[in-house]
């Protein structure tokens, strides 16, 4: 693997609005085919056009100020044990261990995190257990309720049009990903990297956020433009991400990769602490994870499939397993190709 950044390495910007204002046959095929690029090349995407209002947002930031400026023990009172809900606090989590790679400390990821979701009694129709999915807690500050649920909506109505992107790049059918994705489990989780003076020591073992890959099929973020955020390039070497302004973050997920074989990338990223004369620059993102069906199996594309391709999986057990290390402390032995790529990364860039 070389051991310096390439100079070529770009974060691909693609304008779905012609998916979301109604554009023409030609215009959509042109975002397919840049988004098919984007996928292809990188597996990250800073998307313009996506329609989320600048009020939607900012209600959104003040809601997630409000939660995390409360002290650590209103927080904790909102912490669901064997639930993907909830409050998470800080060095409760080790995202490298979804992909089975050990890191120097375990549990070591110094963010905070709030997450809410889909809930199993959204689907009333279907039988579903809230075993998979997960009941919503939320917590007593004035507006936080409805500023997140907001932004939830609209986010979920972005993924929903980035599928339908996905599956005009790839040249499916354009219901393709419904029958994947019409009870999904979609987590809104909510970051914040700035915590009070004492909380961590400022030393070589400190993890923002460790390596990892998302779990489903697309995520799609939020983020304070602010340093932290790097992606593992082609060329083995990790490199810094910021959005664009008004731009959202996308990137694939497992199981994406999966359907393609690894034509798309589910790229690997971290978040590496943002530090100035010994002090944690705030940084906050917010990650809406479009997971998929419970029930349903993903499979390779014929078209798509390698020699040796992905064995055909059910999301329950994905996911599953990929929880059980990040925030149980059990490492995925599933995830062979993606921790092979951690591994092979330059040892001093991995951090």
């Amino acid at each position: 693997m070389n051991s310096q950044p390439s100079d070529t390495f770009e974060v691909p910007t693609v304008d779905i609005g012609p998916y979301v204002r109604g554009g023409s046959d030609d215009e959509r095929a042109e975002v397919a085919r840049r988004m098919d690029d984007a996928c292809s090349r990188v597996g990250f995407v800073q998307i313009l056009g996506h329609g989320i209002p600048e009020a939607v947002v900012d209600g959104l930031t003040t809601a997630l100020d409000a939660f995390f400026g409360q002290p650590l023990d209103f927080k904790e009172q909102y912490r669901v044990v064997g639930a993907n809900r909830g409050y998470s606090p800080p060095k409760s989590e080790s995202l490298s261990l979804s992909l089975g790679v050990e890191s120097a400390s375990r549990m070591n990821d110094f963010f905070e995190a709030y997450n809410i979701g889909v809930e199993a009694r959204s689907f009333p129709h279907l039988d579903l257990s809230e075993d998979d999915y997960g009941l919503n807690v939320w917590p007593e500050v004035d507006g936080f309720r409805d500023r997140v649920q907001t932004y939830f909506d609209e986010a979920a109505r972005v993924a929903r049009t980035l599928t339908r992107v996905f599956a005009d790049a790839l040249g499916q059918p354009a219901d393709y990903f419904e029958r994947l994705t019409d009870h999904s489990i979609d987590v809104l989780r909510m970051n914040n990297y700035a915590l009070p003076e004492g909380t961590v020591t400022l030393d070589g073992d400190l993890t923002g956020m460790g390596e990892h890959t998302d779990f489903g099929i697309v995520t799609v973020l939020w983020a304070d433009r602010v340093a932290g955020l790097q992606v593992l390039g082609t060329d083995g070497v990790w490199h810094d991400v910021e959005p664009l302004p008004g731009a959202l973050l996308v990137n694939l997920g497992d199981l994406t990769a999966r359907i393609t074989d690894d034509h798309w990338m589910s790229t690997l990223h971290r978040v590496k602490p943002p530090i100035v004369d010994g002090r944690i620059k705030r940084r906050r993102s917010v990650a809406f994870f479009h997971d998929g069906n419970v029930d349903a199996v993903v499979s390779t594309l014929p078209e798509y499939a390698g020699p040796e391709p992905y064995e055909p999986i059910l999301i329950r057990d994905h996911i599953k397993a990929k929880l059980a290390g990040s925030r149980h402390g059990k490492a995925n032995t599933a995830a062979v190709r993606e921790a092979a790529r951690v591994l092979a990364a330059a040892g001093e860039n991995r951090g």
